[in-house]
């Protein structure tokens, strides 16, 4: 059966990454395109062969009921008050939402709790879910694992959206980080580290508080574990190419036991957007049973329901490379 998607801020720079990646995963599905200003969408829809429907996060309903029955709502822009969140479990759609953090996902992880009649998907981790379920599919490696420690580097020649821009006074604020087994809420700048990079200048990260720290932590089981995020001249800059959105990965543990350390690099070519478009198509995929398994049900999060081994061959279909550094 055809599954039919709506993509909630579907012309903006995440929406209509997201919409492009759908499409291009080769899926039978019927896109909605949904927003305050359709006429701004109306090239894109046309392209994509989507339909587009007029959508205000502050009172969605109208909109939803516009958009006729859809299984899917993919809330790509700030929902602040679990509005559209509630409006989409209540009309009986699943959801994915990515812009949650730490601080502020309760309200909505106990709405769909209490609500979802389809799949709820938490995907406010950096990049919607890549860089943990990468992470995961690393520390499959160890025997055990003792220490995660992730950090992305922004370049400023990759664009973002006005949604991201707005949240960037938060990048810098309050961050929740484990260490030594103990939860730690530290100021980002008292907290910052510097990255190193292999035949490149190091970089400096401060702490946010994402929800990949708290994932990786269950499902590893690592007492410490951190995710950082800095500035400057990506892989793609640095070669001459468009910025690139780089990720680097350290895990350290013990294999047949003797320790261990892992570095993995996460690059995607076309930048920071088309990397979390990517995620949520592997989280689509999951939520819609698009990959061969049974949907899930209820409340749900990447790294307990996705196989991160084949989230990690999914991106590489996309060209995102993932590997081992020295």
């Amino acid at each position: 059966m055809r599954a039919r998607i709506l993509i909630a801020g579907g012309w903006g720079l995440i929406g209509s990454h997201i919409a492009k990646v759908l499409r291009e995963a080769g899926h039978d599905l019927d896109i909605v395109l949904g927003g305050r200003n359709p006429d701004t969408g109306k090239t894109l829809a046309a392209d994509l062969g989507a339909s587009l429907v007029r959508l205000d996060v502050n009172a969605p309903s109208e909109g939803l009921a516009a958009a006729g029955p859809v299984d899917l709502v993919i809330a790509a822009l700030q929902d602040p008050d679990d509005t559209l969140l509630a409006a989409t479990l209540r009309s009986g759609a699943g959801h994915i939402g990515i812009t949650r953090t730490v601080d502020n996902m309760a309200s909505s992880a106990i709405m769909a709790a209490a609500c979802a009649q389809r799949p709820a998907m938490m995907l406010g981790h950096w990049q919607a879910g890549v860089l943990t379920l990468a992470a995961l599919s690393a520390a499959r490696r160890f025997d055990t694992v003792d220490r995660v420690e992730m950090a992305a580097l922004y370049d400023y020649a990759d664009p973002i959206g006005p949604m991201t821009e707005a949240d960037a006074t938060g990048f810098v604020g309050e961050a929740l980080i484990r260490q030594n087994g103990r939860w730690q809420k530290v100021l980002a700048p008292d907290a910052a580290r510097s990255v190193r990079r292999a035949g490149q200048a190091s970089f400096d990260a401060m702490p946010m508080g994402v929800l990949d720290t708290p994932a990786l932590a269950a499902i590893t089981g690592a007492r410490d574990v951190r995710f950082d995020l800095g500035s400057g001249d990506s892989l793609g800059t640095i070669s001459g190419s468009a910025a690139s959105h780089d990720l680097y990965i350290d895990i350290t543990g013990s294999r047949a036991g003797t320790p261990a350390h892992d570095r993995i690099l996460v690059s995607d070519p076309l930048g920071q957007a088309h990397l979390t478009a990517l995620g949520v198509l592997i989280g689509a995929e999951r939520v819609l049973g698009l990959d061969g398994d049974r949907p899930p049900e209820g409340l749900v999060f990447p790294e307990s329901i996705i196989d991160p081994d084949k989230a990690v061959a999914r991106l590489r279909d996309f060209d995102v490379q993932i590997g081992a550094l020295s």
